[in-house]
C-alpha cells in the first residue's frame, strides 16, 4: 500500500496542511469537527507519520543504540529489560548489537551506530578493549555517552556502576567470617576494569583478616565460561587439596565448580566453600543452592537509560553536561553453598 501523506488528507478535506498537521498533534486552536474529521480521515488511510522526515525536522532520531558483549546473559539480558522499559515510556526505541567480547566488533558497532545517527550511545565493553582510541569519534560528534558495568575510566563519559572492589571485600569477608582459612580466586580477564577490581577486593580483604595473599591461589579466566569453571576447580583440587573456600567472578564460573565438586563427591559447603557474584536465576536452581552477590541489573539498565536521557536533553536545549558517575548498591545472598 501506498504511504499516505498529510497532503493528501489535506486535499481531501479541503483544509490546509498546517490544519492537518496540528489535528493530529492536537492543538488547541483546530476546530473540534475538523480534528476529529482529521482524525477519523487517517485511521480510515492508516496514516503513520513520516518519521524519517520528523528526524530531519527535529534533528532527532529518537533511537539509541546498546552495545554488550552478549546478549544471550542473565545479567545483560535484566540490563536490556530495564533500559527498554524505560526507553518505550519516552519514546526511543533501542538498536541492541552485541560485541561477542571482540575490541574489533566494538569498533564496528559504535561506527554502524553513528551512521545510524543514534541520539545517544549505552555501552558495557567488551573483555578485549584496551585502547579506547575510538570513542574520541563520539567525543567530538557530541553524542551523549554512558558506559555500565564493563567500564573505563579513561573515556570521560557517565557511567552506571557498583563498587566491585567493596562488593568482592563483602564475599571474600562472608567466607572468611564462616571459617575458611585459605581461599581460592577465580578472576576475570586482566582488561576489564570490574575483573582487576574484584581482584583487588579479595586481596585486601584477606589482608583485612590476617590471612596472606598467595598468588598461586588465584586462576584466570579467559572467557568465564562454565567450562573454566569446572577446570579450575579440577586444578584447585589436584594442587591445593587444603583449600576451604572459593570466590569466583560470576556465577556461571562459580556453577562450573561446583559441577565439579558434585561429580567428584566433594562435599559444599562441608570441604569447600563458595560464593559466586552477581545473583543469576541459576544461582537458585543449583543443587547445593548458590551464594552469591546480588548485582541490580534492571535497575543498571534503568538508570543507564535515565543518565543517557538526560544528556540527550541537556544536548537538545543547548546545555552544557558534566558527565555523572551512579554506584549501586550490592548484597550479599547467603544460601546452601556457605
Amino acid at each position: 500500500m501506498k504511504n499516505i501523506t498529510l497532503k493528501q488528507i489535506a486535499e481531501t478535506l479541503g483544509i490546509s496542511i498546517t490544519t492537518v498537521s496540528k489535528a493530529l498533534k492536537g492543538y488547541t486552536d483546530v476546530n473540534e469537527n475538523t480534528r476529529k474529521s482529521v482524525l477519523e480521515l487517517a485511521e480510515r488511510l492508516q496514516y503513520t507519520p513520516n518519521s524519517f522526515a520528523v528526524n530531519l525536522r527535529t534533528q532527532e532520531s529518537k533511537t539509541i543504540g546498546l552495545v554488550i558483549p552478549e546478549v544471550v546473559h542473565h545479567f545483560f539480558s535484566n540490563v536490556i529489560r530495564g533500559i527498554i522499559e524505560e526507553a518505550e515510556k519516552n519514546g526511543y526505541l533501542v538498536i541492541i548489537l552485541q560485541s561477542s567480547e571482540s575490541v574489533a566488533s566494538e569498533k564496528k558497532q559504535i561506527e554502524l551506530l553513528l551512521q545510524k545517527r543514534v541520539d545517544g550511545i549505552i555501552i558495557s565493553l567488551s573483555n578485549e578493549s584496551n585502547n579506547e582510541s575510538y570513542f574520541s569519534q563520539i567525543m567530538e560528534r557530541k553524542i551523549p555517552l554512558v558506559q555500565f558495568d564493563k567500564i573505563s575510566k579513561l573515556i570521560p563519559s557517565s557511567k552506571v556502576i557498583i563498587n566491585d572492589q567493596k562488593a568482592a571485600y563483602s564475599a571474600v569477608s562472608h567466607l572468611i567470617a564462616k571459617g575458611c582459612k585459605k581461599i581460592a580466586h577465580i578472576r576475570g580477564p586482566v582488561n576489564p576494569q570490574n575483573a582487576i577490581d574484584r581482584f583487588l577486593g579479595y586481596k585486601k580483604a584477606l589482608e583485612d583478616h590476617n590471612i596472606s595473599f598467595d598468588p598461586k591461589l588465584v586462576y584466570t579466566c579467559t572467557d568465564v565460561t562454565f567450562e573454566e569453571g569446572k577446570s579450575f576447580a579440577k586444578q584447585i583440587l589436584a594442587s591445593h587439596p587444603d583449600i576451604d573456600g572459593i570466590f569466583a567472578i560470576t556465577d556461571l564460573v562459580a556453577v562450573g565448580v561446583l559441577a565439579y565438586f558434585n561429580d567428584h563427591k566433594i562435599r559444599v559447603p562441608e570441604d569447600i566453600k563458595l560464593i559466586g557474584f552477581s545473583n543469576w536465576f541459576m544461582s537458585q536452581v543449583v543443587s547445593p543452592k548458590l551464594s552469591t552477590v546480588d548485582q541490580p541489573s534492571f535497575e543498571m539498565g534503568k538508570q543507564s537509560f535515565h543518565l543517557l536521557l538526560e544528556e540527550i536533553n541537556a544536548k537538545k536545549d543547548g546545555l552544557s553536561f558534566t558527565p555523572k558517575t551512579i554506584e549501586l548498591d550490592t548484597t550479599i545472598i547467603e544460601r546452601e553453598s556457605t
